[in-house]
């Protein structure tokens, strides 16, 4: 089955693609969550006429994504972690920490887009990746130093 793209979907395409799909994913997953149109000649129509607003939609979200990657590495990001004798973390640094230091910047941001293969779990300097948009990565630069005694007490 041919469907038109609305959304970007990562496995296909970007919207306003045409693609070629298997008729029940098509019909259950793509076509009710909205993310596609079958590709019908009315719809085929359609989408030459909407094409322009689809590019100016797809520039702008990657323009946004672009000015967010410069502000999200321009951040310094040092996390305070109780660690013992050997550098080595009680506990570890997550997608989730990471997400919520994004939050208290004022940075929304899906914790599904911060790529961290392994979580964090020995003093250091990192760098972690967040997929912001398919041809937007931005690089934020972790710093995880020890806890100082006080904060070993409220963890």
């Amino acid at each position: 089955m041919k469907v038109i793209l609305i959304e970007n979907v990562s496995s296909l395409g970007m919207a306003g693609d045409l693609a070629q799909v298997a008729e029940g994913y098509g019909r259950n997953f793509l076509i009710p969550k909205n993310l596609a149109l079958e590709a019908t000649a009315a719809n085929l129509r359609h989408l030459e006429q909407k094409k322009e607003s689809f590019l100016q939609k797809a520039t702008q979200e990657k323009h946004k994504a672009a000015e967010l990657a410069a502000r999200i590495e321009q951040l310094p990001c040092t996390l305070a972690r109780p660690a013992g004798e050997s550098e080595k973390l009680f506990g570890s640094v997550t997608t989730l920490d990471l997400n919520k230091f994004l939050q208290e910047q004022g940075i929304s941001l899906d914790r599904r887009k911060i790529h961290l293969p392994n979580p964090i779990k020995t003093l250091g300097s990192y760098t972690v990746a967040l997929k912001l948009h398919p041809e937007v990565t931005a690089q934020l630069k972790v710093n995880v130093v020890a806890a100082s005694p006080a904060e070993k007490d409220k963890a």
